[in-house]
C-alpha cells in the first residue's frame, strides 16, 4: 500500500485509546491544555539499550561475523555464512549475496513495552547493505516472529532501503518503522527482546558493512491528553543552520512529493552541519545546480523509504545522520522539557515530532498531523527556541513557541483532529545526533535522559 493508503503507523496508539475516552470528554475539554493530567508515573517509561563496544558485540552470536576494536568498535563479515537471493520490491531485481549474522543477547526490558524502535548506525559502502530484525517475548511467555525492521543502505544504487508492510501474528505489529502491541488495554506488553543483524555483499568481494551501534527503545507512555507543567530551566541558544523545507516545493517529487513533506530530513540535516557534518560536491553533484540548499534535496533522498513512500522514517534518518564522519544517531523518546533543557545545556539539540491543530501552537501558523522540527534553546522565560522547516524561508526557520503549548502538543499520546475524533500523539519521540566519542558533560547529559 502507499503512504496514502496505509493506515498512519501512528493510528495503532488512537485505535486503542478511543474506546476509552469515548463519551469522557469533549474535544472542547481535551483541547483546554491549562490544567495538566496528574504524573501517574514516577519511573521513566522508556528503556533504550544498545550494542556500541567491543565487549557488547563479542558478547552476541555470530554466524560469519566478527567484533572489530578500535575507537569505534562495530561487527563486520569475516567468513560469509552462505549466499541467498533477495529480489528488491521496489525494483524487481533479484540478486545473489553474500550473508553474514550477528545476533544480540536477549534484553530484558525494565519497562515493558508497548512500543519498540530500533536503532542502528552502520557504514555500507556500495556493494553492500544490511537488515535489521526483532525477536521478543510477550508477558504471557509467548514469542513474537523475527520481525523485520529495516532494510538499509546509505546509498541506493544495490537496493532501496525499505520498511517492511503487513508482519503480524495477532498480538502486535510493524507499523512503518514501529513494533506495537496491537490491544495495550489488555495488559499485554513486550518483556524482552533480541537483535539481529544480518550482513550483505556481493559474491567474492572483500568489502563489508561496518555496525557500530545496534539498539532499540521500548516504551508505555501513559495515555494523555495533556502532561505536567515543568518549570524553566537554564536559558540557552545553539547556533544551528537554519534551512526550509518550503523552498523545496516540486523539487524531486519522486521523494515523497518534493520539500513540502521533508520536516525530517531537513531537521536532520541541519543538526548534522551544527556537529559539523558536510557534503562534498561530488555527493551533492546529482542535485540541480539551481537549487539553493542542495543539501537537503540530499538529505531526502538518502531517507527515503521506497515502502512507506516518505522521509519520515524515523531509525533511517538517524541511520544517515551517522553516516557523517563521528557522528552517531538515536531514536528515543523523553520525558518533559526539564530533559531537552538538559540536552541544550550540554550542547545537544534535538528533533522533535508533534502534531497539532493551527490553534494550539501559537505563531505556527499551521496545523499538522505529524512534523519534525529541531529544538535549539530556551528563552529566559523558558520558551521552546526551534527551528522549524515549515517556514517560507532560511531566515524565517528560527521560532519562539510558548513552553506551555510546546511540551503539550509534544508529549501527549492521545488528541482530538479537526473533526472531533480521537487520533495519537507522538509522546515524545526525538531523534538525538551527537559525537561518536562525546564529551563527559554530554556523556552526563545524554545519560541523564537514558541514552548511552
Amino acid at each position: 500500500m502507499s503512504r496514502a493508503q496505509q493506515p498512519s503507523r501512528r493510528t495503532v496508539l488512537a485505535v486503542a485509546v478511543a474506546a476509552a475516552v469515548a463519551g469522557a470528554a469533549s474535544p472542547a475539554t481535551a483541547a483546554d491544555n491549562t490544567a495538566a493530567e496528574p504524573d501517574d508515573t514516577a519511573a521513566r517509561p522508556v528503556d533504550n539499550h544498545a550494542w556500541t563496544t567491543y565487549g557488547d558485540w563479542r558478547g552476541g552470536t555470530a554466524d560469519g561475523t566478527r567484533a572489530v576494536a578500535g575507537s569505534r568498535p562495530g561487527v563486520v563479515i569475516s567468513a560469509p555464512a552462505g549466499t541467498t537471493e533477495y529480489t528488491d520490491p521496489h525494483t524487481g531485481t533479484t540478486a545473489t549475496w553474500e550473508y553474514a549474522t550477528w545476533t544480540s543477547p536477549v534484553h530484558p526490558l525494565a519497562v515493558p513495552s508497548t512500543e519498540v524502535i530500533a536503532s542502528w548506525n552502520a557504514h555500507t559502502p556500495a556493494g553492500t547493505w544490511i537488515q535489521i530484525e526483532l525477536q521478543g517475548t510477550y508477558s504471557d511467555g509467548t514469542a513474537t516472529p523475527w520481525y523485520v525492521m529495516g532494510r538499509w543502505a546509505a546509498g541506493d544504487g544495490d537496493i532501496k532501503r525499505t520498511s517492511v508492510d503487513d508482519q503480524t501474528d495477532g498480538k502486535s505489529t510493524i507499523w512503518t518503522d514501529t513494533f506495537a502491541i496491537d490491544t495495550p488495554s489488555t495488559g499485554l506488553r513486550l518483556a524482552s527482546y533480541r537483535l539481529r543483524l544480518t550482513l550483505y555483499r556481493k559474491p567474492g568481494a572483500k568489502n563489508t558493512p561496518t555496525v557500530w551501534r545496534l539498539g532499540a527503545m521500548g516504551s508505555d507512555v501513559p495515555d494523555r491528553f495533556t502532561v505536567p507543567a515543568t518549570a524553566p530551566g537554564v536559558a540557552r541558544e545553539l547556533i544551528v543552520p537554519r534551512y526550509s523545507q518550503e523552498i523545496h516545493k516540486g523539487q524531486y517529487p519522486e521523494y515523497d512529493n518534493g520539500g513540502e513533506a521533508w520536516c525530517s530530513p531537513t531537521s536532520s540535516q541541519m543538526i548534522i552541519e551544527y556537529w559539523g557534518g558536510r557534503l562534498t560536491e561530488e555527493q551533492l553533484s546529482w542535485v540541480d545546480p539551481s537549487y539553493a540548499d542542495p543539501q537537503v534535496c540530499h538529505a531526502a533522498r538518502y531517507t527515503y523509504d521506497y515502502q512507506y513512500e516518505g522521509c519520515g522514517n524515523w531509525p533511517f534518518n538517524a541511520a544517515y545522520a551517522a553516516t557523517f564522519k563521528d557522528l552517531q544517531g538515536v531514536v528515543t523518546r523523553l520525558g518533559s522539557l526539564t530533559d531537552l533543557e538538559t540536552l541544550i545545556a550540554a550542547g545537544i539539540p534535538a528533533i522533535t515530532s508533534q502534531s497539532f491543530l493551527k490553534e494550539e501552537l501559537t505563531g505556527a501558523g499551521y496545523g499538522t498531523p505529524g512534523h519534525l522540527m529541531t529544538v535549539i534553546g530556551f528563552t529566559a522565560e523558558g520558551d521552546v527556541i526551534a527551528n522549524d522547516p515549515a517556514s517560507p524561508s532560511d531566515e524565517a526557520v528560527r521560532r519562539v513557541y510558548k513552553r506551555r503549548e510546546w511540551e503539550n502538543i509534544w508529549l501527549r499520546t492521545k488528541r482530538y483532529n479537526a473533526s472531533g475524533k480521537v487520533v495519537s500523539g507522538t509522546g515524545g519521540v526525538c531523534y538525538l545526533y551527537f559525537p561518536a566519542c562525546p564529551t563527559p558533560r554530554q556523556r552526563k547529559a545524554l545519560a541523564a535522559v537514558g541514552v548511552r
